[in-house]
């Protein structure tokens, strides 16, 4: 009986992680090996996701709680603070991703990281590769991965390459105008009306460990920042009591505007001054909400390293 290696994203699953557990299997399962690999969750999958998995009449994987006793191949994430529970527990053996190596193993395994936009940037181009077919459903679900990732191309992760598989899946996938698709993306990606604080903060939140201690950050790429000023307050609160309850030194939770291109932030933590500093801002009110910080997009190459200057030393 062939064994099972399942394949999984990050908690709080975002649509790469989603997307790339979901073509990875598909991919492992087209070769010849004698194992059977499952795509799976480590969470609820969020707005944009479900719309993405409809659109393209896909079903969602399966919901995995528990690693334990279990084999698992790592995508979107290496981190193993951003791992399922039970990740000690289980073996690993194989990560594909695309964040900074941040991992350490008792045992040699394979290991994929290219700096490029999109997990499902770096299986586009294995699929290519290897010449193996990758269906209308399939191209849609990655392209719209890796527009998501990208901030449809302008955050400063995105290369050529992100660019150059966008429009080869734009044509598989029969989106005619991939720019004005990414926009729809967007605009149900962040709409919130319905969400509650914790919804907001946790739709795409990871923890990361540094020297000083354990920080949660969450964002929120949105059309439009205004949307969240009356929730300020709110957040906060919520925030505090995540804050406490999980023993974080900081929780930060970053909106960012795709259209003019900047980001403010939301900041719980005894270190608020410092952390605004360093993300190159100031502090606009006591609850700690930042001014708008041009250029600032992403959370992986620009305000985890930020932060990282100052409390990793």
């Amino acid at each position: 009986m062939p064994q099972k290696i399942y394949i999984i994203g990050h908690k709080s699953p975002d649509l790469d992680s989603v997307a790339a557990a979901i073509s990875y299997a598909n991919f492992k399962n087209k070769q010849k090996n004698a194992s059977t690999y499952i795509p799976a969750i480590a969470g609820d999958i969020n707005q944009v996701t479900k719309f993405v998995l409809n659109k393209f009449n896909l079903e969602a994987p399966e919901i995995l709680k528990d690693a334990s006793g279990k084999k698992i191949i790592l995508v979107d994430h290496n981190e193993l603070s951003q791992a399922l529970e039970g990740i000690g527990e289980a073996e690993i053996v194989e990560i594909l991703d695309h964040h900074k190596l941040n991992f350490k193993y008792d045992l040699p395994i394979a290991v994929n990281i290219k700096p490029w936009g999109s997990s499902c940037s770096i299986l586009t181009q294995m699929y290519l590769d290897n010449n193996i077919e990758i269906n209308k459903n399939l191209a849609g679900l990655m392209m719209s991965a890796i527009l998501d990732d990208t901030v449809i191309t302008k955050s400063p992760t995105c290369i050529d390459k992100d660019k150059e598989l966008i429009k080869k899946l734009a044509v598989l996938s029969g989106i005619s105008d991939w720019k004005e698709y990414g926009l729809e993306m967007f605009k149900i990606k962040s709409s919130v009306k319905d969400f509650t604080d914790m919804e907001i903060i946790k739709n795409d939140f990871k923890d990361f460990e540094f020297k000083a201690g354990k920080f949660g950050i969450g964002q929120v790429e949105t059309v439009d920042l205004s949307e969240f000023d009356a929730r300020e307050k709110a957040l906060s609160e919520t925030m505090k009591k995540m804050r406490a309850k999980e023993k974080y030194h900081s929780v930060i939770l970053v909106f960012t505007d795709i259209i003019n291109e900047d980001s403010r932030f939301l900041i719980v933590s005894d270190d608020k001054e410092k952390i605004a500093k360093a993300l190159g801002g100031e502090l606009k009110n006591s609850e700690a909400y930042t001014s708008r910080i041009p250029g600032i997009m992403s959370r992986k190459k620009q305000v985890v390293p930020l932060i990282s200057k100052i409390f990793d030393k």
